[in-house]
């Protein structure tokens, strides 16, 4: 059971335990929905702040301005039959900055076009109703794998290879597509998805939704198109209201002797529970903020600056991770020359449609892979201590050529990493990722414990080397590229 209001545990014998890193989990699940400007949110932050505090770091709260979106009344209907339905987060935006509210009543004919384009249909003045799609398999991922930590060959197996995440999709395709050809609504069947209408779809950085839009489920999908038969429109209402709110980064540091600085990250906020995403990615970088805290309360010094940071707007357009590159990575004055990024995400079991249509639990670990745009000397270690502390299901995937492209990785360091920061980035894409189904249950407790010490590999290694050549390319070389291209 999650514990409420429980007072800050004593670093001492707090270093990186299963227990620990579970406890802080569970008091994030607890603070729940974290989503940027609620009170969750604001509560998660705080929390953050006085974890990194007790565990002797310097603090500071970045805040910067974001959106809340909210939906009112959601609902589909053909003939007077109602289909349940929920609201496709961030739809009917007439703009990215916009504020305000608005109601959507729209009565309109239904183009069905299935999982094909929009651009194959006259739909002027229509609803769209649309297969969603998942569109990247674990089996995608292979072309970029430079090395593949699988002990009894869990990955490489047909059914682990062809499944798919839930964030590499169609929406966006098919919301831009179908606004730009005049339609005025969409409605999306969760076809590649669990009997569940909770898919709690992410803002995707520079893609305006204008058009409202509606969840349907897979079942739901077949029963409206059943009705569709019989009628030759259906009914679309969407209410919704979008305010600026403040969004609360945290950044704790512990000073080396030089300002060249080693940055671990996260992000705290969430939609729904967030157990695997991401109470999971905020617990182990507490947890190394406390393993080094500790040891430099007992005497130990550094040469590199640590930075523990825990992002918010994850969910809402990454405006605070913008920022915080603006800020701390192209500013030429910037307080630290961050030398290294090493971001920790997802750490949870694999899971698959159930029989009854849920989401049931392999129990093995969702494979992950760790994005890097480090030195081939660097990754030939990293490679090292995948193996050596147990990251089974675990690849290196080389990005270095993602560095120069906008939309960079898929993952929170992505505004760092296409700013020149030389990343080390793990992430994971379990299928309840986005659902209220991300529960504590989720949570690979086995794997807790092995990615922290490998963690600490990576940032005890990258303190014995010449911040300067981590990357793939020198640091002075690559300050002449392109930087910050978002």
């Amino acid at each position: 059971m999650a514990r409420h209001n429980r007072g800050l545990p004593s670093l001492e014998g707090m270093s990186m335990t299963e227990d620990a890193i579970m406890a802080t989990i569970e008091d994030l699940v607890a603070m729940a929905p974290r989503a940027t400007g609620s009170p969750g949110g604001a509560a998660a932050a705080g929390y953050v702040e006085r974890r990194f505090a007790a565990a002797g770091l310097t603090t500071e709260v970045l805040e910067v301005p974001s959106f809340s979106w909210r939906a009112g009344t959601c609902a589909v209907s053909v003939g007077g039959e109602s289909v349940a339905c929920a609201p496709i987060l961030h739809s009917a935006l007439p703009a990215h900055d916009w504020t305000g509210a608005a109601e959507h009543r729209i009565e309109a004919r239904v183009v069905d076009i299935g999982d094909g384009r929009v651009r194959r249909h006259d739909v002027r003045g229509a609803i769209v109703l649309f297969d969603l799609t998942f569109d990247m398999t674990v089996a995608h991922s292979l072309p970029l794998t430079l090395f593949l930590h699988d002990p009894g060959r869990r990955v490489l197996r047909r059914e682990v290879l062809g499944s798919r995440n839930p964030y590499v999709t169609s929406l966006a395709r098919t919301m831009t597509e179908a606004a730009a050809a005049g339609a005025v609504g969409v409605i999306g069947v969760l076809r590649d998805y669990p009997d569940s209408r909770n898919y709690h779809n992410e803002y995707y950085r520079r893609t305006l939704f204008p058009l409202p839009g509606a969840w349907v489920t897979r079942a739901e999908g077949a029963r409206l198109r059943r009705l569709l038969r019989g009628a030759s429109a259906a009914r679309l209402t969407l209410d919704v209201t979008r305010t600026e709110v403040v969004s609360r980064t945290v950044i704790g540091m512990l000073p080396g002797r030089t300002t060249d600085a080693v940055m671990i990250q996260s992000h705290h906020d969430s939609i729904g529970p967030g157990a695997v995403e991401d109470a999971s990615g905020t617990a182990e970088v507490i947890a190394l903020a406390e393993h080094y805290g500790a040891a430099a309360a007992a005497g130990a010094t550094r040469e590199k600056t640590l930075l523990f940071v825990t992002f918010d707007t994850h969910f809402t357009g990454y405006q605070a991770h913008r920022e915080f590159a603006r800020r701390h990575v192209l500013s030429p004055g910037a307080p630290w020359n961050i030398v290294l990024n090493a971001t920790i995400e997802h750490i949870g079991l694999r899971a698959v449609e159930g029989a009854d249509g849920g989401f049931a639990s392999t129990g093995e670990t969702e494979p992950r892979g760790i994005f890097v745009n480090v030195n081939p000397a660097f990754t030939g270690r990293i490679g090292r201590a995948v193996r050596r502390q147990g990251l089974h299901g675990t690849s290196l995937l080389g990005a270095g050529l993602l560095e120069f492209l906008a939309s960079g990785i898929p993952t929170d360091a992505s505004f760092t990493f296409v700013s020149g920061v030389p990343t080390v980035s793990l992430i994971s894409g379990p299928l309840y990722l986005y659902d209220d189904a991300d529960t504590i249950d989720r949570i690979d407790r086995g794997q807790l414990v092995p990615v922290a010490r490998f963690f600490a590999d990576v940032v005890d290694d990258a303190e014995r080397r010449d911040g300067r050549m981590l990357g793939t390319m020198p640091a002075a070389l690559r300050r002449l590229l392109p930087r910050g291209r978002w």
